[in-house]
């Protein structure tokens, strides 16, 4: 497998609502463990469309990678300007990964025009990729649902990987940064 699509929730559907959450890097380093791991296998290309939340921390763990791995990073946003509505530190954010991103072009050419926008780029990374990567839960469907549903019909008659990172997962990193931590062997 050669490229994987990473996806899921947006901040606020994970209850992040500040910049500096700690979940954040919870959440970051249970990905960079799955990058890390497709590095192993082959994996070159980590396609994410830009998003807040998940798909962002997931360039700029990619971008931090890249200092040590062959590893590019490619955002594929629906249409120009996504973020044009984000909180400015987001914003910010955005433009700094896309701007060390290894390849960018959007779906569309133009503004946001409708729903078929988002649904045209799901369509996109699922036909150029090899599989995905998605931090969902079952009991909790929230928007990552519509590119797992489509992933789903795409797998009827294509070999596609689909893996997840679920909220297990996520205790389990959580319990292995706090571990790692001096502080918690001091006590």
């Amino acid at each position: 497998m050669k490229t994987i699509v990473v996806t899921g929730y947006k901040p606020i559907e994970l209850g992040i609502f500040k910049h500096d959450d700690p979940k954040i890097q919870i959440i970051k380093e249970a990905i960079k463990k799955r990058i890390l791991s497709f590095i192993d296998d082959g994996g070159e290309w980590v396609i994410v469309s830009g998003q807040m939340g998940v798909e962002l921390w997931t360039a700029e763990v990619v971008l931090d990678l890249k200092s040590e791995y062959d590893i590019f990073l490619g955002i594929i946003p629906p249409f120009l300007n996504q973020q044009q509505r984000w909180p400015e530190h987001l914003q910010a954010i955005y433009e700094e990964t896309r701007e060390q991103a290894d390849f960018y072009k959007p779906v569309y050419e133009k503004e946001y025009e409708g729903p078929y926008q988002f649904r045209a780029r799901d369509q996109f990374l699922v036909e150029h990729s090899n599989g995905c990567l998605l931090l969902y839960d079952e009991d909790t469907p929230g928007s990552p649902q519509y590119f797992l549903k489509l992933v789903y019909q795409y797998k009827q008659h294509h070999d596609y990987l689909v893996s997840f990172i679920t909220p297990l997962d996520l205790e389990d990193t959580a319990e292995e940064v706090r571990l790692a931590s001096p502080d918690y062997w001091e006590q």
